[in-house]
């Protein structure tokens, strides 16, 4: 069974408790490195550390008066600690703060979306052997081409899954750091020594230079990444919709006991979570495209980033972790129907197999050209008359004087097919350690 989260882990991340609370952590850092420092009394940051508390409603009220949600967080914390807490941001700037804990939050919201990642990853893996022979027929531009297997599939996505953790993995890698540098990052009024202190404590790198503010080429990476792994989301959706539909019915969505697809129509078992995952993906990507204008910030910074990126981080993060998790559990419960899918390849009346035939005439001589032609003829003839193509292959003087009846029968018969593409299967889960 794929493990179940608590639904609340990733929101956690973004309450204002939890990020008040990061707040409190890299200000009480920076004082403890300014006691390294020989600047803060010793004494007096025991105080603040026995003191040191918030309360975040009182910091909201006294918000609605500053205008300014750092300094309104100060004062409340001043108001608990007394005197001492002249000590606290001395020589920083808000964005120290802010940004700082912004990255913690993006970090620890990667690790929970990589602990998703891994758990589809592994179980696309265990589907994929499940049906690592299932014979399906593979489509291109909707129309039928040549057999696949389902398992086959699997195996693919579980690739590009691999290689959205490669890519969460470096987003975080990237996002994690922290700049503790002042009004315009150059120091004046603290020591590089505090951020590199902070930056260690809290598990940041110090960002190797920065202006009032973290670069926010940082961040849209990470969202870039977010909408990218959301994508692949939405592409496996699509495709498992599609292979829902009552003409297909290849795979299908688990329906609970109870559960009611339509108001109208009571025999409706709709692909609905699927559908949902494709219309969140949507969300994520266009958070993506707002972090890209982040980019652009006047001069040493300025605060059009801020706003927005109070909704899209959380929504970005919240809304991914749910879409990993849901396809995830969506995965575990599919259906899938392996005789519909071998009536489905039955349903092209053997054109399948067409580039068999046209291989099999260039291998006794003909041109690629005339071979083609041979066989296209026929298998237009089949597409409008639904005769089946060995049939008509059988009938054309053009292919028998160089293909025998044996030979014809071979290339069509279904344990040729099987045997093909079992072949090819083992190399590739081989290639793919599956």
């Amino acid at each position: 069974m794929i493990p179940r989260y608590s639904p609340k882990d990733m929101s956690d991340i973004w309450t204002e408790e939890s990020k008040m609370q990061r707040w409190l952590e890299i200000e009480l850092a920076a004082v403890e490195a300014r006691v390294a420092l020989g600047e803060v009394p010793e004494k007096d940051f025991r105080v603040i550390q026995k003191r040191a508390k918030f309360d975040v409603e009182r910091a909201l009220e006294i918000e609605k008066t500053t205008k300014h949600d750092v300094i309104a967080f100060l004062s409340n914390v001043a108001e608990h600690v007394g005197k001492e807490s002249r000590h606290i941001h001395q020589g920083m700037t808000s964005s120290d703060v802010l940004d700082t804990a912004l990255s913690m939050q993006l970090r620890d919201a990667g690790k929970l979306l990589l602990a998703d990642t891994d758990a589809l990853i592994n179980l696309l893996g265990k589907r994929a052997k499940e049906f690592k022979y299932t014979l399906q027929i593979g489509r291109t531009h909707g129309v039928h081409a040549e057999p696949i297997t389902f398992g086959l599939k699997l195996a693919l996505w579980r690739e590009e899954m691999k290689r959205n953790r490669d890519r969460l993995q470096r987003a975080v890698e990237i996002i994690s750091v922290g700049k503790i540098s002042g009004a315009v990052g150059t120091y004046e009024h603290l020591s590089p020594d505090v951020e590199k202190f902070v930056c260690k404590k809290i598990g940041l790198k110090p960002a190797p230079i920065s202006t009032q503010v973290l670069q926010r080429d940082r961040h849209a990476e990470y969202l870039c990444t977010l909408a990218i792994v959301a994508s692949s989301i939405e592409k496996f959706s699509i495709e498992l919709r599609h292979l829902q539909r009552t003409e297909v019915l290849e795979a299908e969505e688990f329906f609970s006991e109870g559960q009611k697809g339509s108001s109208a129509m009571p025999h409706k078992r709709n692909p609905i979570t699927f559908e949902r995952l494709s219309g969140l993906a949507r969300v994520v990507r266009a958070n993506a495209l707002a972090g890209l204008e982040n980019v652009a910030l006047w001069h040493e910074r300025d605060i059009s980033h801020s706003s927005v990126e109070r909704i899209v981080m959380p929504d970005s993060t919240i809304g991914l972790c749910y879409m990993l998790r849901t396809f995830t559990e969506s995965l575990e419960k599919l259906i899938v129907y392996p005789l519909q899918m071998q009536k489905n390849l039955d349903a092209s009346y053997g054109l399948m197999s067409s580039q068999s035939i046209m291989l099999a005439l260039t291998n006794k001589g003909l041109t690629r050209e005339d071979a083609y032609r041979l066989v296209q003829r026929n298998a237009m003839k089949c597409w409008k008359e639904k005769v089946h193509l060995r049939f008509l292959i059988s009938q054309d003087d053009d292919i028998t004087k160089w293909l025998s009846d044996a030979e014809i029968e071979k290339l069509f018969s279904p344990d040729t097919v099987l045997k093909k593409i079992k072949k090819s299967v083992d190399v590739i889960f081989k290639r793919v350690k599956l």
